[in-house]
């Protein structure tokens, strides 16, 4: 392979690693929030232990993605030189910003949650973990800026600089505010609530099949379904949102996730398919009619197919369609599993299925799973563009890097990787194992621990 197409495998392994650890503490850090609150509210010390139980998992996926996070800013500077030249003033603001504003809040506030819980007052603690979910929050708002404009370039001008042609900013807002920022910032938090809130169901639905800490996994199953299901149906209206914009902004990446090679009024709307790339042609099963209805409100408006684009402004197609669909099969899947297992655990009958509380263990890799697809059709599907009609990602790497070097680099990174997952399974596992330490309520109306002196 080349040394772009293996610049694109590295980055692409490092962050789809990377992603999965904030996915995970955005939306743990929400269910904080209510423990905290409900123990405030309540004082029912099986709050306390649910906060406290889940600040240690949250504190662990929070250390693994800074971890694994930073190796991405190093990639700009050493496989993809070309491109952090061409995008420095704008993409190094939003990416500042996210430092500045969001890291630094996030992880200073996480220091009194996960040491303050004898040394500040119930209130400052409650008011901590709100920090932390406000900052994991911005986190996500400034990364999804970057990542947007990148889609849908808007706020700058392009200049020609001692290095040549370079983007900068000029209007910083516009740039902000993107034609695609909001869509695809409530798309992603969408999903990763339900990645914290799915990982919560699990470990709740697991005590239950043990007959162990029953009161502790029942507290924390209700809520954790409902953010599940709420983020689930969410999910599907926002990500018909971000259709309709990249239809409207990018319609060749839309064309390539319904395989729709024709320019067409009452294009289908695919549900399932493989395309044939060589051929041209593109067996799938749709609806009719269905994709010029959600697209434009309207069955006889005409949906752009690939042919309107010449060949090397096509991205990926079938790699493309199969990830945005594996992305909506499961998202569809979410939403289920979030209705039977509230269903089921309203009438009372949730400890008597058993393969439903199997099904709920299980139900953790959705999210994750659904996360990484979507990401993958999304860049994939930005393809041959780096930046969307103004940078192609053949001219984005850095010109002087050999295909050997980056290949060393990739097969470390690999088995880094693969050690640092394996790693956190076993933290995790072992914390999960061990369960929530044993709390009482006290006169005070705090609680403590049993087990101190």
């Amino acid at each position: 392979m080349d040394a772009v197409t293996l610049a694109r495998v590295q980055f692409g392994l490092t962050a789809a690693f990377h992603y999965i650890f904030p996915s995970l503490t955005i939306g743990l850090a929400v269910l904080l929030v209510f423990f905290e609150w409900r123990w405030l509210k309540t004082n029912k010390a099986v709050y306390d232990q649910l906060a406290r139980f889940w600040t240690r998992i949250f504190a662990v996926a929070f250390a693994f993605g800074v971890a694994s996070g930073v190796v991405m800013e190093f990639q700009f500077g050493t496989n993809w030189s070309a491109y952090a030249r061409f995008v420095g003033d704008v993409f190094g603001s939003p990416l500042a910003a996210e430092a500045i504003f969001a890291f630094f809040l996030e992880s200073c506030f996480l220091g009194i949650v996960v040491f303050g819980w004898e040394r500040v007052s119930r209130r400052v603690h409650f008011f901590s973990t709100c920090m932390v979910c406000l900052g994991a929050h911005l986190s996500a708002l400034w990364i999804i800026v970057a990542n947007s404009w990148m889609h849908t370039p808007a706020g700058f001008k392009i200049v020609t600089g001692p290095t040549g042609l370079r983007a900068e900013i000029t209007d910083f807002w516009r740039m902000v505010f993107n034609p695609s920022t909001f869509d695809r910032l409530s798309h992603v938090l969408s999903g990763c609530w339900q990645a914290g809130a799915f990982l919560v169901v699990s470990v709740s639905a697991f005590y239950l099949l043990q007959k162990r800490h029953t009161e502790f996994a029942r507290a924390g199953l209700k809520p954790a379904l409902w953010l599940g299901l709420v983020a689930a149906l969410l999910s599907l209206i926002t990500g018909h949102q971000s259709a309709v914009g990249v239809a409207r902004h990018q319609p060749a990446k839309m064309a390539a996730f319904e395989g729709l090679y024709e320019t067409k009024t009452h294009a289908p709307l695919t549900l399932f398919g493989w395309i044939n790339e060589e051929q041209q042609r593109a067996h799938v099963f749709g609806i009719p009619g269905m994709l010029s209805i959600f697209v434009h409100g309207n069955a006889s408006k005409p949906v752009t197919g690939l042919n309107e684009f010449d060949p090397q402004d096509r991205p990926p197609i079938n790699l493309t369609f199969q990830f945005y669909h594996v992305m909506i099969a499961i998202g569809l899947g979410m939403i289920l599993v979030g209705v039977v297992g509230l269903l089921s655990l309203m009438r009372g009958r949730l400890g008597q299925n058993r393969w439903l509380l199997r099904l709920l263990t299980a139900s953790v890799l959705g999210p994750q799973i659904a996360n990484q697809a979507g990401w993958c059709a999304a860049e994939i599907g930005r393809q041959p563009w780096a930046v969307y009609g103004l940078l192609r990602t053949a001219d984005a790497v850095s010109p002087t890097v050999a295909p050997n070097t980056v290949l060393a680099s990739l097969l470390l990174f690999v088995v880094l990787y693969a050690f640092l997952l394996v790693l956190f399974v076993w933290i995790l596992t072992t914390k999960i194992l061990h369960g929530p330490e044993p709390q009482m309520a006290v006169p005070d109306g705090t609680a403590q621990d049993s087990q101190q002196p």
